[in-house]
C-alpha cells in the first residue's frame, strides 16, 4: 500500500489495509477484547505495514508537543513521595515542562485507568513511582502510550527505565546493624508481597540474619502496607510472641512510626526496651520521639533522575532498557541501642 509520500498513517489506512471498517479498527485499538482475536491480528498487522501508531498521529494531529508530563503515584497521601515530586517538578520546570500528579489509590477505588487515551494524549511522557498500577503496563500494552520512566521500583520484567536504589543491600545493612548492636531476636514489619521493593528488603533482612548465624523464624515476620495501621498491629503481634524481640526492622518510616507510637501505649521504651529501624528517611523521621534510625533514600534525586530519563526518551534518544542506581544510607538516631537483656515481656 502506498503510504502517501511523508504523510502519517491514518485509521482510515489501516482499515482499507485490513479490509474493515474504522470503527472496527478504532475497537481492535481501543477494546482489544471487543473483537474476536482474528480481526485483532488483522488490525494489529496491518496498522504496523501502514505504519500507524495511534499515540503518534493524536500527536501528530496537535501539531505541537503538550510540554506537559504525568506523574502516577501509588497513594499520594505516602508523605515518602513529597520530595520525590518535588524533584521531578522542580526539574520539569527547568526545562519547560508541567507536571500533573495522578493519585492511583484514587483510580483503582474510581475503577478508572489514568492509561485513557482522552489522558495520555495529553501529556508528553509518563513517570511511575511504582508497579502497583490501575493499568497494564506491560510492555505491549505501552505501544500506543507515550514513553515511560519508573522511579522508585525495579520491575525486570516490565523492561522500562528505571531509577531506583538497591533495596536488598540497604535493608541487608540495616538488619546487620541491628545484629552488630548485640541484637538476638530481630523481627521485621514487612510491606505488601505484591511489591517488588518489599520482596527485595525481605530477602535482605533474611540473608542478614543468615549472614550473622541466626534463625529465620516466620513468626517474627507482619506483613502489611507501608501504613502507621500496620506499624501498629504488627508490633502487637510481635510482642505477643512469647519470645519476643528486642529489635524490628520495619519497611518504611510510616510503619515504624506507628510500631513506635504502639510501643508507647504498651508502657514499651524505646530503645531501652525495644530498637525500632525503619526506611526511607521521611522528613518526620527526624522529628518523632525518639527520631528514628533509617535508611535514608535520595528521594528528591529518585524524581530528579527519572525525569532527565524520560527527557531523554522525549529527545528521540533509545534508554529502554536503561537502569541508574542510586545510592542509600544508613542513618543512626535515638530509636536504636544494645539490647537490654534484662528486658522481660510484660
Amino acid at each position: 500500500m502506498d503510504n502517501k509520500g511523508t504523510a502519517a498513517a491514518t485509521m482510515k489506512d489501516v482499515a482499507d489495509k485490513a479490509g474493515v471498517s474504522t470503527a472496527t479498527v478504532s475497537r481492535a485499538l481501543m477494546d482489544p477484547e471487543k473483537v474476536s482475536v482474528l480481526t485483532r491480528q488483522k488490525v494489529e498487522e496491518a496498522a504496523k505495514a501502514v505504519g500507524y501508531s495511534q499515540y503518534a498521529s493524536t500527536r501528530y494531529a496537535r501539531r505541537h508537543e503538550t510540554r506537559t508530563l504525568l506523574t502516577i503515584v501509588p497513594d499520594i497521601s505516602d508523605p515518602f513521595f513529597s520530595e520525590v515530586i518535588h524533584g521531578i517538578e522542580e526539574t520539569a520546570a527547568s526545562r519547560g515542562y508541567l507536571v500533573l500528579i495522578g493519585d492511583c489509590a484514587y483510580q483503582r477505588r474510581q475503577d478508572r485507568g489514568l492509561s485513557d487515551p482522552n489522558v495520555t494524549a495529553q501529556v508528553d511522557g509518563i513517570l511511575l513511582l511504582g508497579s502497583d498500577l490501575p493499568f497494564d503496563a506491560c510492555k505491549a500494552a505501552r505501544r500506543n502510550l507515550p514513553p515511560m520512566v519508573m522511579a522508585n521500583e525495579f520491575v525486570p520484567t516490565l523492561e522500562m527505565p528505571t531509577v531506583h536504589i538497591d533495596n536488598l543491600t540497604a535493608a541487608f545493612d540495616a538488619v546487620h546493624y541491628l545484629h552488630e548492636l548485640g541484637h538476638q531476636r530481630i523481627a521485621c514489619i514487612a510491606g505488601p508481597d505484591t511489591q517488588p521493593l518489599s520482596e527485595y528488603r525481605l530477602q535482605g533482612y533474611v540473608q542478614a540474619l543468615r549472614r550473622g548465624g541466626l534463625t529465620v523464624d516466620n513468626h517474627y515476620i507482619v506483613r502489611g502496607d507501608f501504613s502507621y495501621d500496620t506499624g501498629i498491629r504488627g508490633l502487637g503481634m510481635l510482642m505477643s510472641h512469647p519470645t519476643p524481640p528486642t529489635a524490628i526492622f520495619c519497611h518504611s518510616d510510616t510503619i515504624a512510626m506507628g510500631a513506635l507510637a504502639q510501643a508507647h501505649n504498651m508502657g514499651l521504651n524505646v530503645p531501652r526496651d525495644l530498637s525500632l529501624m525503619g526506611f526511607d528517611d521521611i522528613i518526620q523521621a527526624s522529628y518523632c520521639f525518639p527520631p528514628l534510625s533509617t535508611v535514608a533514600q535520595p528521594r528528591y534525586e529518585i524524581g530528579r533522575e527519572a525525569t532527565l530519563l524520560l527527557l531523554e526518551q522525549l529527545q528521540g534518544h533509545s534508554v529502554t532498557r536503561s537502569s541508574r542506581l542510586l545510592s542509600s544510607k544508613l542513618v543512626i538516631r535515638d530509636s536504636t541501642a544494645p539490647p537490654n537483656f534484662a528486658f522481660r515481656r510484660l
